[in-house]
């Protein structure tokens, strides 16, 4: 098991070409970080509430505990208002306009959430987000040197009702969000997933959320690195309290199903 300051890495088999990618799940936030949050505690907690992924960490935990071939795990370990690592660093990253960028001005609700200067913004991107970037790129390329072809599946849950400090409250919410990219998600992993996760509700490709994880040095230029997204609605299997529901356990078994699938040649 290997750790970083955010982030960890919860090795799988020595064949496997999967990477489960966890990068909402934690609530942590540093107390030298929390220092420069606007919100009171019980703000905060609203907001944590809010904006976490909330056991999506456990989805692929348990995931991979029922895959036959156990995949690797990266997961960030602090909240995704110390950096949100699945943001641009830098202008193509179309969140900055509503202050959600890497670095978060703004809440879920559009309330001010910080107001640091851009030395200090510089400062979260040097000290959290480029590490985290690279110690998963560096696991990328370990298993594309080990398999020849990795795939990662970015594990993520959204709310049944859309942020007010959002870009796409007018989009379909269904109970399952595929966020595929067009270089990097092939047509048999996007079957593949559309099969395992049929069995749990409603899908939709790219809505409300598009897109997938892919490391910046890959990215549309690796076809040996694919990726896709898994996005379910957080009331498909937790409760208002966020417990799990009866529907938990299908949901683990479709993204196991996801990992266990024939690899293609």
């Amino acid at each position: 098991m290997e750790q970083g300051s955010n982030f960890e890495i919860i090795p799988g088999g020595g064949t496997s070409n999967f990477i489960l990618h966890v990068p909402h799940s934690a609530r942590h936030i540093p107390a030298d970080i929390r220092r420069h949050i606007l919100l009171n505690d019980e703000e905060l907690e609203i907001e944590l509430n809010e904006i976490t992924d909330s056991h999506t960490e456990d989805l692929a935990i348990d995931a991979a505990e029922q895959s036959r071939i156990r995949p690797w795990i990266f997961i960030n370990r602090s909240s995704r208002l110390v950096i949100d690592p699945e943001r641009f660093p830098d202008q193509r990253e179309a969140m900055n306009s509503i202050g959600m960028g890497a670095v978060y001005q703004r809440t879920s609700s559009g309330a001010v959430l910080r107001n640091i200067s851009p030395e200090q913004e510089q400062s979260l991107l040097t000290d959290f987000f480029f590490p985290y970037a690279r110690a998963l790129e560096n696991l990328v390329n370990q298993r594309l040197a080990q398999m020849g072809r990795v795939v990662i599946l970015d594990v993520h849950s959204y709310r049944p009702k859309a942020h007010k400090n959002s870009l796409n409250s007018n989009l379909d919410r269904p109970a399952v969000c595929i966020g595929v990219d067009s270089f990097h998600t092939p047509n048999w992993l996007l079957a593949r997933a559309q099969s395992a996760f049929s069995k749990i509700g409603d899908i939709a490709i790219n809505q409300p959320y598009a897109g997938t994880y892919i490391p910046l040095s890959h990215y549309e230029v690796n076809e040996k690195v694919s990726s896709i997204m898994m996005e379910n609605r957080a009331d498909i299997f937790l409760d208002s309290a966020l417990a799990f529901t009866p529907n938990y356990p299908r949901v683990v078994g479709a993204l196991a199903e996801v990992i266990d699938g024939p690899f293609p040649s």
